[in-house]
């Protein structure tokens, strides 16, 4: 059987969205004639675990870990947080006012930690690997950034092997909306740069997340460029039987930054509880997994907190069952410059739960084509509330007439994990020839 090293910093027990695309990638392959190999870190700061994971790694599979440095106790200390805090995103989302500290803190992250801050897990990680290659020959390599720490390591194991090698983006790397808020000097832009285009000229081909953005990566070199969607695991969802919420429910699961701050639906909730006291009964706005303060804040300011329910991360299990019992789910796109192409990963498990999404994003945008293409729902500029009133108020009627709310999501077939792997194995085996 054909073999693959799939490099991926994310792996078990890591939870959350960004382990899946290697996860489910390595539990599908050998079904298409690949069998993987796993490279990944030894003792992971990871955002959140999930034991759930576990069920999804193929039998005798071989697993590669090395040690890795991670500077995010520096971080904790530095910024005077807890031991147990989550820093993970920190550009994103925290549970504290950003200072000072946290502004030194992300200048040295920026210009120091270069791709990103597994930065010292490359050198060690290339010398391994050309070792073990040598006893151990692979037909072809995987990379999954981010971290783009992945996609060097990946680089430099290819200049010295010149195995075939597919590059993959879950997101991309300079034109990314976090990279925006690095702390950056010219010399450091321009390495973050250089290393990308180390990318593009060494990778046999290169995946991303989404149309637009293969388009964008086209626009500054990248060649071979294929879109690869997040999907989801059919066999997730075949025992998940929704349990419709008493309440009228909407839901957003995964991590809520300042840069999706849903300030305009918070303002439309209000308003609709004002008017109508029963939907200030009936209604809750349930928020699963890490929320930036200044969100909490607003939920504080406008005095809606009675409606709103503040739950922890949860293991995925828990809550895909929060999905599938919620009369509506709530999907929110970053307020970025390259929101246009942005199509979360979480959007492909609430196609999968078969609940009306209520989206807030950019018309015409990936994720709004997608939404269409799926009947699964609607999508609405943050800024226009008239017509996000109207929605939850049509769908609350349904609610209070049926008590859950229907939708009949079609065309999701493609988007399993199972039938994207299948895509991927294709281009394995153009690449290294072994078709």
């Amino acid at each position: 059987m054909k073999k693959v090293l799939i490099i991926s910093y994310y792996w078990y027990p890591c939870g959350g969205i960004g382990v899946l695309r290697s996860l489910k990638l390595a539990k599908y392959l050998h079904q298409f004639g690949w069998y993987p190999v796993i490279y990944t870190a030894e003792n992971a700061h990871y955002p959140s675990y999930d034991e759930g994971n576990l069920k999804d790694i193929p039998e005798n599979i071989t697993i590669l870990k090395r040690p890795i440095f991670e500077p995010y106790n520096f971080y904790k200390i530095f910024t005077g947080q807890p031991k147990d805090a989550n820093v993970n995103h920190a550009l994103v989302a925290t549970d504290f006012k950003r200072g000072f500290r946290h502004d030194i803190a992300v200048w040295i992250r920026s210009n120091i930690f270069i791709p990103d801050a597994r930065a010292f897990w490359i050198k060690p990680s290339v010398n391994f690997l050309l070792d073990y290659l040598k006893e151990n020959p692979v037909d072809a390599i995987f990379s999954d950034g981010p971290p783009h720490t992945n996609n060097v390591i990946a680089s430099r194991v290819k200049q010295a092997t010149n195995i075939a090698w597919l590059a993959d983006f879950q997101d991309p790397w300079t034109q990314v909306d976090i990279y925006q808020k690095l702390k950056l000097t010219a010399w450091a832009d321009k390495k973050y740069h250089d290393l990308e285009q180390e990318t593009f000229r060494n990778a046999d081909k290169i995946s991303i997340a989404s149309p637009t953005w293969k388009k964008e990566l086209e626009d500054i070199g990248a060649k071979n460029v294929e879109v690869f969607l997040w999907g989801y695991d059919h066999e997730d969802f075949e025992n998940l039987v929704a349990k419709p919420d008493q309440k009228f429910t909407l839901t957003h699961s995964g991590l809520l930054g300042e840069d999706r701050r849903p300030i305009e639906l918070f303002e439309v909730i209000k308003e609709i509880a004002d008017q109508n006291p029963d939907f200030r009964n009936d209604f809750c706005l349930q928020l699963i997994g890490n929320i930036d303060s200044t969100i909490k804040n607003d939920i504080d300011r406008l005095q809606i907190g009675d409606m709103v329910s503040l739950i922890k991360q949860l293991p995925r299990k828990e809550s895909l069952q929060y999905l599938a019992n919620s009369q509506l789910v709530l999907l929110l796109l970053n307020k970025a410059h390259n929101a246009m192409g942005r199509i979360p990963g979480k959007i492909f498990e609430y196609l999968a739960v078969k609940r009306p999404i209520l989206c807030l994003g950019l018309a015409g945008s990936d994720t709004d084509n997608l939404i269409k293409n799926a009947d699964a729902g609607q999508n609405f500029l943050y800024e226009d509330k008239i017509a996000l009133k109207n929605y939850l108020l049509e769908k609350y009627q349904l609610f209070r007439t049926e008590k859950f709310v229907p939708c009949h999501t079609k065309n999701i077939e493609a988007y399993t994990n199972q039938k994207l792997t299948g895509m991927v194995a294709g281009w394995l085996d153009e690449i290294s020839g072994k078709g």
